[in-house]
């Protein structure tokens, strides 16, 4: 038995007619006919009472015909699903992201996705940028947000840019200045995370320090921005941030913007080498994202 032997009789179940039911499927009335004969020997049992006027479906045929209209359905289903999972409409992405990424790209990305693509399933999970890239490589995430650099065989693209600020406990003597000045810091105590962690941001932080005539002193670490953040806030010491991190309000920090001209520190998106259409569609999503907000900036300046 084939699907086509199920869309034929529930033509003619549909219709009780199998002329009409011929020109409904776009074939000759005897080939149907012989196809009806075919599928009752093969199923053992009657299907349909013919009269020369009439048509109409046996016991045994009303049920059969109430079970393949539910076969038929979960069929059309089947391959709807698989022509939205095909398209990158439907599925699931696994996504990981560094935790200060939460206050600048991630969210309006992920809205504008979702609002595109609601079927597609987001899983989300805060990690390093190292830990996302071993994650990537061992396929469990399908795409994540870190801190550049990236290694050579890994699929990657920058979809935002910001500068460095400074971030003071509110009772420092320089929480009221209007900027301050990298090199005023020397002497301070601050928070950094191990570099181990993210190479790329935490060796532009201090080579901006060291241009400005200092080395930063360690004097706390930690692995999330906004346990830094809180640190500072603590009065354990300051840190170097990237500006977004001032959408990130704690009671006790102020942020302030350094008169040195700040490196520019990058979010990227990594993804792996056969991309599923979900993963692009994604991609595409956050492309539009990035270039529309670029074309912004262009007019605001």
């Amino acid at each position: 038995m084939e699907l086509r032997h199920l869309r034929y009789f529930i033509a003619v179940a549909e219709e009780l007619n199998f002329t009409r039911a011929a020109e409904k499927l776009h074939i000759a009335q005897p080939p149907l006919s012989q196809q009806i004969q075919h599928l009752e020997a093969e199923l053992g049992f009657q299907l349909f009472r013919r009269t020369k006027r009439t048509v109409a479906l046996t016991e045994a045929g009303q049920v059969f015909f109430e079970e393949s209209q539910k076969i038929m359905q979960q069929v059309d289903r089947a391959i709807q699903l698989g022509r939205q999972t095909s398209r990158g409409e439907l599925g699931q992405l696994t996504i990981g992201f560094v935790s200060s990424a939460s206050h600048n790209v991630v969210p309006a990305i992920l809205q504008a996705f979702r609002t595109l693509h609601p079927a597609v399933k987001l899983e989300l999970r805060e990690m390093t940028t190292n830990e996302q890239l071993q994650r990537l490589r061992e396929g469990q995430i399908d795409i994540g947000f870190i801190r550049p650099p990236v290694e050579e065989e890994i699929n990657s693209e920058i979809v935002f840019r910001e500068v460095l600020i400074v971030a003071l406990p509110q009772t420092h003597p320089m929480a009221d200045r209007a900027n301050v000045q990298l090199r005023q810091l020397s002497t301070e105590p601050f928070i950094l995370f191990p570099r181990s962690l993210a190479p790329g941001l935490y060796d532009r932080i201090v080579s901006f320090c060291q241009q400005a005539g200092f080395s930063p002193i360690a004097a706390q670490e930690a692995i999330q921005m906004q346990t830094i953040v809180s640190l500072v806030a603590a009065e354990m010491g300051v840190a170097i941030v990237p500006e977004s991190m001032q959408n990130f309000q704690r009671l006790g920090v102020v942020y302030k913007p350094i008169q040195e001209i700040s490196p520019i520190v990058s979010i990227a998106l990594i993804w792996g080498l056969n991309p599923t259409p979900a993963v692009l569609r994604f991609l595409q999503t956050a492309r539009d994202l990035s270039n529309l907000k670029s074309q912004i900036s262009n007019l605001k300046s």
